[in-house]
């Protein structure tokens, strides 16, 4: 028999694969099987948090059907765990499909459109209690042919499969390799400064060499990959995440805590592991020219997921669902409202 993390794994990619590809006069009853009565869902700036299957249809699966009908679920990770009790499963992928409508105020295109995806499922009797969800909204936007920000210093791009073609982890794992997975990532977040509480003096550290001296070098892959989130794109080895991420972000934030009391899930899955937090950082903008804006000085929390794959005993790549939108919208740079003003600009000329 399949162990309970094996089985929530297989049930949840099938009941979010018939959720997908329903349409709006069955979409009620996919998410009625999905869905626990008494399910939170909780994601990307601006659907936020709510309660309810008929909060989930009519704010969330309900316009995004109607924008993209003909979409269909891409999975590239799918793995499981459990963390403090909570029996979860990890999703990351792309929904593709074709622009009809327009969706969150962002036009359509009438083309083909990937949408970006980190989730995290709780799993309760074969139904979803908790979703947690990051859509690349930004990536959505770039696609359709808008950019409300200067250039972002990575690349931007579809975020690849793992390079073993191995990321549905579909069967049984060993529990003693999948805790010294998840024990190596934790100790690569300890090698960046991480106390037991969450905080991180080491933000502190910003010169360029410093970072490239410092402990996390024995943790990365020489060809490491880092996908980030549009606006800040993907780097590639460790010059290249310190260069065009981690010292951009530790200039803009210079002090923060991981919000490490807020973590929902750190597990790990054979090579794979995986966490998030709601928030997963706590700090405060106060450097210039992150993602080329001046310092707001405001206080922002981060929601973001790491996925990860251990490869030739190093953390070979790493896939980083951050709520870009979320986090800009605290800085009182409110995207959405840029690309409504733009297209209306666009449609006057």
């Amino acid at each position: 028999m399949d162990s309970l993390n094996l089985r929530n794994k297989k049930t949840v990619k099938k009941l979010l694969d018939n959720v997908a590809n329903a349409t709006l006069d069955t979409l009620n009853k996919r998410l009625q099987e999905a869905y626990h009565p008494q399910a939170e869902w909780r994601g990307f700036f601006p659907m936020n948090e709510m309660k309810g299957v008929d909060a989930i249809r009519e704010n969330v699966w309900s316009p995004l059907l109607n924008s993209f009908p003909n979409l269909e679920r891409r999975d590239s990770i799918i793995i499981g765990g459990n963390y403090q009790g909570n029996d979860l499963v990890g999703m990351m992928g792309h929904y593709a499909g074709t622009f009809k409508n327009d969706w969150l105020g962002i036009p359509a295109t009438g083309g083909l459109v990937y949408l970006r995806y980190g989730e995290i499922h709780q799993v309760v009797d074969e139904k979803i209690i908790q979703s947690s969800v990051l859509i690349d909204v930004l990536d959505v936007i770039r696609q359709a042919g808008f950019w409300p920000l200067p250039p972002s210093l990575g690349s931007e791009e579809m975020w690849p499969a793992p390079i073993n073609e191995d990321g549905w982890v579909l069967h049984e794992t060993d529990p003693q390799e999948s805790a010294e997975t998840l024990a190596f990532t934790l100790a690569m977040h300890e090698s960046l400064g991480y106390g037991p509480d969450g905080s991180n003096p080491n933000m502190l550290v910003v010169e360029r060499q410093a970072l490239l001296d410092m402990s996390q070098k024995e943790f990365w892959h020489p060809k490491m990959m880092w996908y980030g989130p549009c606006g800040i794109g993907t780097t590639r080895g460790l010059e290249g995440f310190v260069d065009l991420h981690q010292r951009p972000y530790r200039l803009a934030f210079p002090a923060r805590s991981a919000g490490g009391s807020n973590h929902y899930c750190k597990i790990g899955d054979g090579k794979y592991s995986l966490t998030g937090g709601w928030p997963s950082v706590i700090t405060t903008h106060e450097g210039e020219g992150w993602l080329g804006l001046p310092a707001s000085g405001k206080d922002i929390t981060l929601r973001v997921m790491d996925f990860y794959l251990i490869d030739e005993s190093l953390i070979r790549e790493n896939w980083v669902p951050i709520d870009i939108l979320y986090l800009l919208k605290q800085m009182d740079v409110d995207i959405l409202a840029r690309v409504r003003q733009q297209f209306k600009k666009t449609n006057a000329i």
